[in-house]
Formats: C-alpha cells, structure tokens, sequence
C-alpha cells in the first residue's frame, strides 16, 4: 500500500513544538521499518502539493491507515494521507535493510 502525505493548510508554527514533531515523525518511520512494515519513504517534490510518501508491506488499505495514523505530522494535522494500492518488486523489502548498511552514521 502506498501513502502519499498531503499538507494541511494550518501547519505547525516554526519553533520548537515543529522541530519535535519533525523528530518523532522520522523517529516514527525508522520504528515502522525495523518493524518489517514500512519498505520505502522519502519526500516529493511538492507538485500538486504532495511533500511525502510511505510504502509499507501490508495487504490493505486498512490495515495501512492504522500505522500512518502513529507519525506525528498527521497526528499534529500538518499532514493528511491519500492512500492507494501500489503493486511493485517484492525486492523493495530489501530496501531498510540495505538502507542500515549504507547509511552514514548520524553525528
């Protein structure tokens, strides 16, 4: 299944409450990942406005909405979700893992 995160037109202010949100939401997806269920996420380009997308490994939509609904940004409403059915190479799955062996280590 495939999220595309739409923003709201009241996002949270600049400052600290925004940064902390921004924390948990990638915080959020590296837990969604070493969980098996999220394969791919990263940010758009912003043409129709989209600003993010997740894959994750689940059989439906409804089973997806559940875990988009724990990020932050869609909890604080500085993103809503458009969910669609996405068919792809089972070898996406790889993509966290390898992820983990190629990723620069955070200062």
């Amino acid at each position: 299944m495939e999220a595309r995160l739409l923003p709201l037109p009241t996002p949270v202010p600049a400052g600290p409450e925004r940064d902390e949100m921004f924390r948990g939401h990638f915080a959020n997806m590296e837990r969604l990942a070493k969980e098996g269920k999220l394969v791919l996420a990263g940010p758009l380009d912003g043409v129709d406005g989209w600003r993010g997308l997740f894959v994750l490994d689940v059989a439906e939509i409804a089973a997806a909405k559940p875990l988009v609904a724990t990020d932050p940004v869609v909890q604080k409403g500085e993103m809503i979700a458009e969910y669609h059915t996405y068919y792809g190479s089972a070898a996406l799955k790889l993509i966290p893992e390898t992820h983990e062996k190629l990723a620069k280590p955070s200062p």
